[in-house]
């Protein structure tokens, strides 16, 4: 029997054939001798894993004219039949292509007939995730209170998308993936039966494309070996599936390790030319960098769920990759992998992935070698110490401006300006970061009314900007009211602490700022304060303005009603700026 579809051929038959699901089927095995069977059951798991094999079992298994037996003969007329699918009382149905209401209520008119040819009626639905919501609820009533001679299997490899309604009135079954090991060893017995010469290599590799499915796994098997004509290799299976040698994989890892981007450009082309496709080639790139990265965490696993078949090799390439590499090559690769599915050129994007690991070799989390790790260390050192020479040059000219202006009264004696808000336990001024002088911010409040209708006019278009690059930025500045804009600068007053520290984030700032040159078309610096701060600096105004006036006149004091003379309206200005216990009035 040479070259023939091998997985119908060896499609499990009872229930000792069933592959890597002994729990599923001694548990159905018991529940026949007990005479315990249930009237519905849900068998879910990978796909070709042997649900609907296990269904057509258990279907002959209840209807053997020797039974109900723990397996069917497979000699009785009733279990020929089944197996051929020439019982009219068994019936499997794909629900992929039978999906509607129609097709349900169908079954639920004709489950209350008795069966015709054997003793129980089965009726097998694959894929039935794929029914409708109205097919589902036609199904409900019936799968919960079905005649006594009906049952029900429903097969799915996505349990989640079934109506909990429906899980909870079957019985449940999960197949899992079948090992690599069982795989192989039922391989091996087909070989031999077949008389195909295999190695072990190659079937292997077969198991570990499979994933882990029996049926995907035969079907390989049968298509290399019509290929290469009854002698399978490991070389051969890997040219027969599409898939790449190790030998190339082991040259690319190589070139992306020492960043030569020559190499990596060669060894795409080269795929390329074999009529590789390039999202099967980043697919099985990642796959063999995944398995790089067990060789190192766990080379016990590498033989086992690895895809290549030198564990050895691995490891030795391995060696030449950090774990935070690894990692940060996988995560770049997966990440490409589904830009891939709706790029309009592929190749293009697997050359830019490959690319850009060897372009940022040290940002991936890996070092080439010793000597880069160490140029990598100076050069972060030298980057932190100009970062600390601007802070000191900040620091230094803010303390050189003069010290921060604060409410009244609330000045120290030593007149050092104060930080911004969290400094401490004292109460800042919502200028202090960025610090702000006394004279600065007087000079800004004396723009305000010269500058008022040309802000109010342009900020809803600053606002829309804002709104365009950041919304969490516009909806802080809701907050905020224009009060000033000179020629450098636009000050913006605040009603809430919160808003206004998240407005001089540099983050933020950056954003404003941007907006701002965009709008007025020279650099415009942005300050933000406090609103009850921005009164005071008007209120200070006020007073230098009339101390100013002042200073023009004559100092003249005149008596009052009793004969006193009267205080000087700078001094009234000085005891409500500063408070009486701060000010000392002495004659000349």
């Amino acid at each position: 029997m040479a070259h023939l579809a091998l997985y119908r051929a060896w499609r499990p038959q009872t229930f000792k054939d069933m592959v890597g699901q002994q729990h599923i089927v001694q548990t159905l095995q018991n529940a026949i001798r007990e005479n315990r069977l249930s009237h519905a059951y849900l068998f879910s798991g990978p796909r070709g894993t042997g649900k609907t094999s296990a269904a057509k079992v258990l279907a002959k298994a209840v209807n053997c004219e020797r039974g109900p037996a723990p397996e069917p003969c497979n000699e009785c007329s009733a279990c020929q039949r089944i197996t051929a699918g020439a019982v009219m009382d068994v019936v499997e149905i794909d629900a992929a292509s039978n999906r509607g209401v129609e097709e349900i209520r169908d079954i639920r008119d004709k489950v209350k007939y008795s069966p015709t040819e054997v003793r129980r009626k089965v009726y097998i639905i694959d894929e039935v995730h794929m029914l409708t919501t109205e097919a589902f609820n036609a199904l409900l009533k019936t799968l919960e209170e079905p005649p006594g001679h009906v049952m029900f299997i429903l097969a799915t490899t996505e349990p989640h998308r079934l109506l909990p309604t429906i899980v909870s009135r079957c019985q449940r079954f999960d197949f899992r993936r079948v090992s690599l090991e069982e795989q192989t060893g039922l391989m091996k017995e087909i070989c031999a039966e077949e008389n195909i010469n295999a190695e072990e290599e190659a079937l292997k590799y077969i198991g570990r494309l499979s994933d882990g499915g029996m049926r995907d796994a035969l079907s390989l098997l049968d298509q290399i070996s019509s290929f290469t004509g009854g002698a399978v290799t490991l070389a051969q299976a890997v040219e027969a599936t599409g898939g790449l040698p190790s030998e190339q994989f082991a040259r690319l890892a190589a070139a992306i390790r020492d960043a030569d981007a020559s190499a990596v450009l060669q060894e795409i082309d080269e795929m390329m030319r074999a009529g590789k496709s390039a999202d099967k080639c980043l697919e099985q790139l990642m796959h063999y960098f995944r398995d790089m990265l067990l060789a190192l965490l766990a080379p016990e696993a590498t033989g086992s769920s690895g895809r290549i078949a030198d564990p050895g090799e691995l490891r030795k390439m391995a060696d030449g990759f950090s774990r935070e590499r690894l990692f940060a090559i996988i995560d770049l690769l997966n990440r490409y992998q589904s830009e891939m599915k709706y790029a309009a050129h592929p190749q293009t994007m697997f050359e830019i992935a490959l690319l850009k690991l060897c372009s940022e070799p040290e940002n991936a989390g890996g070092s080439r070698s010793a000597q880069g790790g160490d140029a990598a260390g100076r050069g972060e050192l030298q980057q932190l110490r100009q970062q600390l020479a601007g802070l000191e040059s900040k620091l230094n000219a803010a303390l050189s401006a003069g010290s921060a202006f604060g409410t009244a009264g609330a000045s120290s004696a030593s007149g050092s300006g104060r930080t911004g808000a969290g400094s401490g336990g004292s109460s800042s001024p919502a200028w202090a970061a960025p610090a702000v002088s006394r004279t600065r911010l007087i000079s800004l409040a004396e723009t305000a009314g010269s500058s008022g209708p040309e802000l109010t006019a342009k900020w809803p278009q600053i606002m829309n900007g804002v709104k365009e690059r950041g919304r969490t930025i516009h909806a802080m500045l809701l907050d905020g009211e224009p009060v000033a804009f000179s020629e450098d600068t636009i000050v913006v007053a605040f009603n809430n602490t919160f808003h206004r520290e998240n407005t001089v984030k540099p983050n933020s700032m950056a954003i404003i700022e941007e907006v701002l040159l965009s709008v007025f078309g020279t650099p415009v610096k942005y300050l933000a304060v406090m609103q009850k701060d921005w009164k005071e600096a008007l209120a200070a105004k006020g007073g230098a303005q009339e101390a100013a006036a002042s200073e023009t006149e004559e100092f003249k004091l005149v008596p009052d009603g009793d004969g006193q003379p009267a205080q000087d309206s700078s001094v009234d200005e000085a005891i409500r700026l500063f408070g009486e216990q701060l000010v000392t009035i002495k004659d000349d």
